[in-house]
Parts: structure tokens; C-alpha cells; sequence
């Protein structure tokens, strides 16, 4: 297994890492962009008014003029020093405290239509640059401002200037409608960019388990991604099939890395067609060997037959690519029923395999199986007889095991 089978939970924290390292500081600009770019606008309008009501107003028009100055300036400074955290600073500081003084300098709640709601830019803003914990205080600083606005409005209104009703109107819909359309605006960007982010994540986990599911079997890679990182079984019946290509060593050192790593490619292609189609699990490949098993981890009931068939079917499909190639392929193979232990072992790269007697013995028929023969165990046999033909090959001297009798499997009766 890849450390890419890892999982969900180890995912979902990479695609987070991800999202708030370099995509979500392009993000943060982006957004910080709109929202200063509305606000400048926002403050043209208001100068522009308000500067149109005569020299009286001209403190009042000085607050977005102020606020323009600020930003332009904080903005210069961040290109040149590349201090993105010092210009966000500035621009929320900004964002919070401008409506409000233009409040204050106005009159209060009634006099300005209620223009400290263009605030509210500088936590939403906040929320989605720096993240939910570090919003909080901008936040609470925004309900304070208008705490004190409401405790101080008797005051503002004590002093205000006289603003036309065309004009307070005007404001009036310019904060709602303003603060609306930014807002919207933004979160509608932020919420585009969070799909597209999470399309893309969505795609990965899928490459992900495409490549988890092709080196592991399903229900291993399963209980994996629950974080059953213990995988021990034992089968109390499996099958087990060994394939080795004869002398294909000698016919390698004539062969390019290219050409060797192709013709293994079609062999094993083939084989693993065969494995799908009969529904086996392909233990793994160590050089030109093929391993399989049938009952494990999926328990059948015809796990014998199932390998016995695709056995047959593999010297047909070496045929086909010797027959494609101009090779002389041929192989051995080797099958035994019994008992194993199957799991998962390794920490970084893990590995499904099998353990046990039956391992052994299935891995010696195929070793000294007579070339372009399948050979079995007894075992194997009493499992296959009824259906499969066999001649019985005796005395075949068995490394750990002695002298047995096994049988060489022909056709299907």
C-alpha cells in the first residue's frame, strides 16, 4: 500500500494544509481585493456628495478622503516590503473604524441612514482571510463600535449637520443596497472558489482510491480507511496459486529494460483479466511470479474451482503472447488448498499478504512443477475431482515435506 492509501481523516487534513497554505493566501488577497475596491468606490460616492453640499461638509468628506490615503498608502507598502499580513491589518482596521467615524461625523444612526453597516465588511472579511478563530475579535470589536455609537448617538445627533432628505434617502439605499451587494459578491466568490477546491479534492480522493483499491483488496482497504490499522485474519480454507515463467531470467538479459518491463506488462495483464474475471485476489508479482489466492479476504465456497479455471485459462493467454511476441513462454504453476493467515504489515508502505503452511506448500508445487504444467496437492485434488481431470504424478520430493504424491491438473472434465 502507498502512503497515498492513507486514511480519510489524513486526507481531509492534507487537502485543509493545502487549502490554507498558498491557495488560500491567493484567496485571502482576492477577496481583500474586492472588498477594498468596493470601499473605494463606496468612498468617491460619499466624497462626491458630500462635498456637494458645501464647504460646512468638507470635515465630514475628509473621513473617505482619509480612508482613500490610508489604504493607497498601506498598499504601496505592502508591495514593496511583501507584507501581506501588514496590509490586511491595515485594510480591516480601516474597513471597521471608516463607517463609523463618517457615522459620528454625520450625526449619528438617523442623520447617516445608519452608514456604520458598511462595518460589518471588516469581520466578514476577516472570517474569510484569517479563519474563524482570529475573526472573532474583529467581530466583537464591530459590536462594540456600534454599542458605543447607540450609547453616544444623543450626542452625534445633538451636532449633526443638516442633510437633505434627497440625500439621507440616497444613503439609505446605498448602505442597504451597498452592503448587500458586496457581501453577497463575496461570499458568492468565496463560495466558487470553495466548490472549485473541493472538485479538486474530490478528484484526488477518487485517484486516491482508485490506486488504493488496485493494490489492496476492497474490504482490506476498507477496514484501513475505518483506522483498522491491526489486520490479522486467519482462513480456515483458501486456495493459493504460484506462477513462475520458465527461464525467464536468461531471456531477460537479452532484453532492454523497456522491452522486459513491456512483456511483463502483457503477461500480467492478461493474468490480472483473469484474476478479475474469476474473482480472486491477486496477492502480489516478485519478479516474473504471480501470486493469487481464492477465500480470502472474501470467503466462497468454490474457491478451489475458481483457481483451477483461471490456472487453465493462464496457459492459454501465455500462448497468446508468445504467439504476439515470437517468444518461447512457458511457465509452472502450482496450487495447494489449506489453511492461512492473512493481514497487513508495514507502517509506511503497507502490504496485504499471506502466511502459513499452505503458502509453503502451494510456492513448492510450483517449484517443482514439470514446465507448462499446473501442479497440486492432494488436497487441492479432493476439492477438484468431480470436475477437473488429473494424472497422478508420485514421489515428488518436496522441500520440508518429503516424498508426495501430487497430481497434475489437465483439462476440465
Amino acid at each position: 500500500m502507498s502512503e497515498n492509501q492513507a486514511q480519510p481523516s489524513i486526507l481531509t487534513r492534507e487537502f485543509w494544509r493545502r487549502f490554507s497554505n498558498p491557495s488560500s493566501v491567493a484567496l485571502g488577497r482576492s477577496i481583500l481585493s474586492i472588498l477594498v475596491f468596493a470601499e473605494t468606490l463606496v468612498s468617491f460616492f460619499w466624497i462626491f456628495t458630500l462635498s456637494g453640499l458645501g464647504e460646512g461638509y468638507a470635515l465630514i468628506a475628509a473621513v473617505p478622503y482619509f480612508y482613500l490615503v490610508i489604504s493607497y498608502v498601506s498598499l504601496f507598502i505592502f508591495y514593496r516590503s511583501k507584507r501581506f499580513e501588514y496590509f490586511t491589518f491595515t485594510q480591516l482596521v480601516m474597513l471597521l473604524v471608516m463607517p463609523f467615524f463618517m457615522q459620528w461625523a454625520i450625526g449619528g444612526f438617523e442623520a447617516s441612514s445608519g452608514v456604520a453597516i458598511w462595518a460589518i465588511l471588516s469581520p466578514v472579511g476577516a472570517l474569510m482571510i484569517l479563519g474563524t478563530r482570529q475573526s472573532t475579535p474583529w467581530f466583537l470589536l464591530f459590536i462594540g463600535l456600534a454599542f458605543l455609537s447607540w450609547k453616544m448617538n444623543p450626542y452625534f445627533a445633538g451636532n449633526a449637520m443638516p442633510i437633505p432628505s434627497d440625500v439621507k434617502d440616497t444613503f439609505f439605499l446605498m448602505n442597504i443596497t451597498g452592503t448587500a451587494s458586496i457581501l453577497y459578491g463575496v461570499l458568492r466568490f468565496f463560495q466558487a472558489q470553495k466548490e472549485r477546491v473541493m472538485l479538486s479534492l474530490e478528484i484526488e480522493q477518487a485517484r486516491s482510491e482508485k490506486l488504493l483499491l488496485n493494490i489492496l483488496p476492497a474490504p482490506i482497504a476498507e477496514r484501513l480507511k475505518a483506522n483498522d490499522m491491526r489486520i490479522a485474519d486467519h482462513y480456515d480454507a483458501v486456495t493459493v496459486m504460484f506462477a513462475d515463467l520458465i527461464n525467464f531470467t536468461q531471456m531477460s538479459e537479452k532484453m532492454s529494460p523497456t522491452q522486459l518491463v513491456d512483456l511483463l506488462s502483457q503477461v500480467f495483464l492478461k493474468f490480472d483479466q483473469l484474476a478479475e474475471k474469476y474473482q480472486v485476489e491477486k496477492i502480489k508479482t516478485i519478479g516474473d511470479a504471480y501470486m493469487v489466492v481464492s477465500g480470502a479476504p472474501v470467503i466462497c465456497a468454490n474457491l478451489a474451482q475458481r483457481i483451477a479455471a483461471m490456472a487453465l485459462e493462464m496457459q492459454s493467454a501465455l500462448k497468446e503472447v508468445a504467439t504476439r511476441t515470437g517468444l518461447d513462454l512457458n511457465m509452472r504453476i502450482g496450487i495447494h488448498s489449506g489453511a492461512v493467515v492473512a493481514g497487513v504489515i508495514g507502517s509506511s508502505k503497507f502490504s496485504y499478504d499471506l502466511w502459513g503452511d499452505t503458502v509453503n506448500l502451494a510456492s513448492r508445487m510450483e517449484e517443482t512443477c514439470i514446465a507448462g504444467a499446473i501442479q497440486v496437492t492432494a488436497e487441492t485434488q479432493r476439492l477438484l475431482k468431480d470436475n477437473y481431470v488429473f494424472s497422478l504424478r508420485t514421489a515428488v520430493e518436496v522441500k520440508g515435506k518429503g516424498v508426495l504424491d501430487t497430481f497434475t491438473l489437465l483439462k476440465q472434465a
